[in-house]
């Protein structure tokens, strides 16, 4: 088995900064699809791995064109790119440091192959980020509207107006673009399924956890921060904690426990057993995400839908 040069990448917005491990040298090139294509071109006939850190939109052109040539690469967490290289004792940081790490941290750990996304699961993402967006700005026009006065209410009344119709505009694209895709639309069905989830909450797992059904329930747990982790050391026994993983997920499956909590006939039975126990309020709420998770995955793995037992 022929063992791949692994090509790190530091990714910023106007380069792209490569350590090849295979070559032993550094390069920067411009963050630009014709710039990538050249570069690519140069790895011909040649068996790579390219480690990269996830960098939102930035790295879209480069992994775009990797997938194009069929190369695979690995998208790493930076803050476990940070930690490998405090491990190393690395203090010191630059584009051109952080690209020789990446490699050595692809030579050293065995890091998953990055699946290539769906077009359409990738442009539901860009519009789920949008709509988060237009949210988070409606919200604060609305808290300046309490203090608000004259011109200066007229203003944020017609900024909100156009907020909602924007929100409005992007949920119904978003709806559409579900219904005209077979598969996104039979995992929304699914996931729809489930008490508590609304069309917001599924299509934030439909974007943001294309992992769903193909992990068991403690990995995919981890992923989305709701695993408890042992704080254990000697005689000492700590607390279980939740940490790391992708907020924006935590945060639709939060308000999805709310909804499911106050259900009679679906979670509330649950809910209100944990908090007879004697558990905090964000424990109860916490654990509720947790199972409503671990349901949407075994409904992904199935390929059915949600019926009580």
């Amino acid at each position: 088995m022929i063992q791949p040069d692994v090509i790190g990448c530091d990714i910023a917005k106007a380069h792209l900064d490569l350590f090849d491990s295979g070559r032993g040298r550094h390069e920067r090139i411009d963050n630009t699809p014709a710039a990538i294509a050249v570069w690519l071109a140069t790895l011909a006939d040649r068996v790579v791995h390219v480690v990269f850190e996830a960098t939102g939109r930035y790295d879209g052109k480069l992994r775009a064109a990797l997938e194009a040539a069929d190369y695979p690469y690995s998208r790493v967490n930076p803050a476990r790119a940070r930690d490998f290289a405090k491990a190393l004792g690395l203090l010191a940081k630059t584009d051109a440091i952080d690209a020789r790490l990446l490699a050595r941290m692809g030579q050293s750990l065995p890091l998953p192959t990055h699946a290539p996304d769906d077009p359409v699961r990738r442009s539901l993402g860009r519009l789920h980020a949008r709509r988060d967006q237009l949210v988070a700005m409606r919200q604060q026009e609305r808290t300046r509207l309490h203090e608000a006065e004259g011109d200066e209410r007229d203003s944020l009344e017609s900024h909100l107006a156009w907020l909602n119709a924007e929100i409005g505009r992007i949920e119904t694209i978003c709806r559409e673009r579900l219904r005209t895709d077979e598969t996104l639309r039979s995992q929304e069905q699914r996931l729809r399924s489930i008490p508590g989830v609304g069309p917001v909450a599924a299509l934030t797992l439909i974007t943001l956890m294309p992992e769903l059904g193909s992990r068991s329930s403690k990995a995919i747990a981890a992923l989305a921060g709701l695993a408890p982790f042992n704080v254990d050391s000697g005689m000492s026994r700590g607390q279980r904690h939740i940490r790391g993983g992708r907020k924006r997920i935590r945060d639709a499956l939060y308000m999805a426990a709310l909804t499911a909590s106050r259900m009679p006939s679906a979670f509330k039975p649950y809910a209100d057993r944990m908090a007879r126990q004697g558990k905090p309020f964000k424990v109860v709420i916490t654990a509720l995400a947790r199972k409503l998770l671990t349901i949407a995955n075994a409904l992904a793995r199935d390929k059915t839908i949600y019926s009580k037992a």
